[in-house]
């Protein structure tokens, strides 16, 4: 346990009374409504993680409404989605995100000049979440629908900092530790080996002096896909559509608010699915160490005046290492003396496999720096001021079309 402070507040957990701030937050409920966004594909609802956060949803009273963000393959999988959350007690609606309903919608905003159908995956379907979750509501959580360890703390521990009317943050991002106490194992692998010394690489070894990048290293999980904001700030945010939406969504918020109005809360223990490094760089921890790499170079374009070269890449590339390398002994050290499992020479393949990546992703963003980001939600309602409503609107017809 500590005590310590970063660039934003941390919010530690020195033996918190849960059920006093659940208390507290059903006393807000009214005044200052909150939806819970659950971002999903179809085959979860295999997983008996979901079924556990349902269970433990129907305890969490102070939200006002569960939207679930769904892929789903076909009309089947949407309503077998549909009878799965028929128990969750509180407020719920699917939203098919690749649905016909929805993507009408979507291809109907190109008349606009806005279009989001060239985007595919995660941040489109909390995109699309967002803005109806921001049609009634004073603040949005988020989290994944794969948790192993999901109890009604965290939800509750991601809202209240920015309900309590006392703390008023805009955006509170949650932390934990990725240590799975059954098989003794340490995990968050893209977190230890690659985005904590990338980072560091970047902001010590090859010179790029940036407040954003100093801002990142601040999050002690800075891939942690649980996160609370008010809707206004959702608002003028621009999501990331691919990997790098934690990372991109980080940036957007330090441009949108400011240091005193975030903060980073301790959600314990956390385990989830975990990926396979993936044959190239469109599956599994390659994929996402790809789209990551293509993020953090972005922001370093948009924020310094560094030029980003062949040179800079390869001294990134080796420095990279370096750190890496580093860390993996300071994490062996930890697993020692923590009784854990750790292959030293696994962690080693790991580094090679993400430097590997930088290299060549890093190489290819010299030729095409890409830009991933979906327009902001105050962009798309200047140009569809109704637009929240008819994507609300069109997942309601399609739960109208299987109950009929």
């Amino acid at each position: 346990m500590d005590f310590y402070q970063e660039k934003i507040t941390t919010i530690h957990d020195f033996s918190q009374d849960s059920d006093l701030m659940l208390h507290h937050l059903q006393e807000l409920a009214t005044s200052r409504r909150s939806v819970l966004i659950i971002p999903m594909l179809y085959k979860e609802i295999e997983s008996p993680s979901l079924s556990n956060i349902v269970y433990e949803l129907n305890k969490c009273n102070f939200i006002g409404e569960v939207i679930i963000s769904l892929a789903a393959d076909n009309k089947e999988q949407y309503e077998e989605v549909v009878s799965f959350f028929s128990n969750l007690d509180l407020n719920h609606i699917i939203v098919w995100c690749n649905g016909p309903s929805v993507t009408k919608v979507i291809e109907e905003m190109k008349e606009k000049d806005l279009n989001i159908s060239q985007f595919k995956g995660k941040g489109k379907d909390v995109w699309i979440a967002i803005g109806i979750a921001s049609l009634n509501s004073y603040a949005i959580a988020l989290h994944d629908a794969d948790i192993v360890t999901y109890t009604k703390d965290f939800p509750a521990k991601l809202l209240y900092p920015i309900i309590n009317p006392k703390l008023n943050f805009l955006f509170n991002k949650g932390y934990y530790a990725r240590i799975n106490k059954d098989n003794r194992m340490m995990y968050g692998r893209v977190v230890r080996l690659f985005v904590r010394p990338f980072i560091d690489a970047l902001q010590k070894d090859v010179g790029c002096r940036s407040q954003v990048i100093d801002y990142l290293r601040a999050f002690r999980y800075i891939l942690a896909g649980e996160f609370a904001l008010t809707s206004d700030l959702a608002l003028h945010l621009r999501f990331p559509s691919d990997w790098g939406l934690e990372v991109g969504l980080l940036a957007e918020v330090y441009r949108n608010s400011s240091l005193k109005r975030t903060c980073q809360t301790d959600l314990g223990f956390y385990d989830h699915k975990h990926k396979d490094t993936g044959e190239d760089i469109t599956e599994g921890l390659s994929k996402m160490v790809n789209d990551i790499v293509l993020t953090l170079l972005r922001i370093t374009n948009e924020t310094t005046s560094i030029q980003i070269s062949n040179a800079f890449i390869q001294g990134l590339y080796v420095k990279y290492i370096r750190s890496a390398q580093d860390l993996i002994r300071q994490h062996y050290a930890d697993a020692v003396c923590n009784d854990l499992i750790y292959d030293r020479h696994v962690e080693e393949k790991y580094v090679e496999v993400f430097s590997k990546i930088l290299l060549n992703t890093g190489n290819s963003y010299l030729e095409t720096p890409l830009s991933v980001q979906m327009p902001d939600w105050k962009r798309a309602l200047s140009a569809v001021p109704d637009l929240r409503e008819q994507l609300k609107n069109a997942a309601l017809k399609d739960l109208e079309l299987i109950r009929t």
